[in-house]
């Protein structure tokens, strides 16, 4: 999700749901060493819980993140194993680390050690070759001696040679069973499912086999999903908000973020997803597309959006 749940995303998500825990994009080490952590780490209390992802595999410099992250705020601190990208790959870190799984329980115990809040751990279910359970097996024993107890599986496998991130979140078929069978080889491990989940209703029940559901892309391009979750996750009674409240909260923070120089687009892009499904949903996003980079533009782009939808479902009632 790099590029996509940066800080003003997490703040839009967190209007659907008090509970759920959200996941910054992944922050490399290196980054953090190197760079403004600071600025790089930077969040809102709005967003809690949440945690930080992080993506290396240099020990100490995989701990020094970790006390970075747990200093900022972050409630749980989580390793990336599982991203596909070139890029990622050419800096030892992310899918290819399922390779290396000594190296992961290393950078676990570097972590956990100078931390208090919990780590974890975000793979596959194997990667181009090494994709058989025994692999998968393999991996999670090596990382849990070092102590890990959480795990969140992309049942996909990587395919690191020959194709794209997009197509490595597509094109690799789904093993959900795969994830089960982990879970009840490792009964005392806390064993996150992810991938390919569209519909929190139905994710429900894969609560029965495993401890926890992880969404991703569909969280972000059709956001009202998550409406639900709190009453049936957390056994919260309270009614979701309508799309219009959530809208009037989130444009109340762009109004804040406007004030302190941050572009429109930077906060409506996360929010182009909804309406979707609704009669002036592509309308609204369209028009968001449209004004919401420009130059000086304002909060009156997305009063102007949500006075077409208002007006496109005004127009489609019918009366008897």
């Amino acid at each position: 999700m790099m590029n996509w749940t940066d800080r003003h995303d997490r703040v839009f998500l967190r209007l659907f749901s008090k509970n759920m825990l959200l996941y910054t994009e992944m922050i490399t080490s290196k980054a953090l060493k190197f760079g403004d952590p600071k600025k790089l780490l930077a969040h809102s209390s709005q967003e809690h819980p949440v945690a930080l992802q992080v993506g290396g595999s240099e020990p100490r410099e995989m701990a020094y993140a970790a006390q970075l992250g747990e200093e900022a705020g972050f409630k749980e601190l989580n390793i990336n194993v599982g991203c596909p990208s070139s890029r990622v790959q050419s800096g030892m870190f992310g899918a290819c680390l399922m390779r290396e799984p000594h190296t992961v329980a290393e950078c676990f115990h570097a972590m956990q050690e100078v931390v208090t809040v919990p780590v974890s751990v975000k793979c596959r279910i194997g990667v181009d070759e090494s994709a058989d359970f025994e692999s998968l097996a393999d991996f999670v024993a090596t990382v849990a001696s070092a102590g890990c107890r959480i795990f969140i599986i992309h049942a996909r496998k990587a395919i690191l040679g020959g194709l794209s991130p997009k197509e490595n979140r597509e094109i690799p078929p789904l093993n959900y069973e795969r994830v089960y069978e982990i879970k009840r080889h490792f009964p005392q491990l806390h064993i996150i499912i992810n991938g390919g989940i569209t519909d929190p209703k139905p994710a429900f029940t894969m609560l029965e086999k495993v401890d926890g559901v992880m969404i991703g892309r569909e969280a972000y391009q059709n956001p009202y999903i998550l409406a639900g979750i709190d009453r049936l996750y957390y056994e919260n009674e309270l009614k979701p908000r309508s799309r219009f409240a959530v809208l009037d909260e989130y444009t109340n923070y762009i109004e804040q973020q406007l004030a302190e120089g941050i572009p429109l687009q930077n906060m409506t892009r996360h929010m182009l997803g909804l309406f979707k499904g609704q009669i002036g949903g592509k309308a609204f996003r369209r028009y968001l597309s449209e004004h919401a980079h420009k130059k000086n533009a304002g909060k009156e782009v997305v009063l102007n959006a949500k006075e077409i939808v208002l007006n496109s479902q005004s127009k489609s009632m019918v009366y008897i």
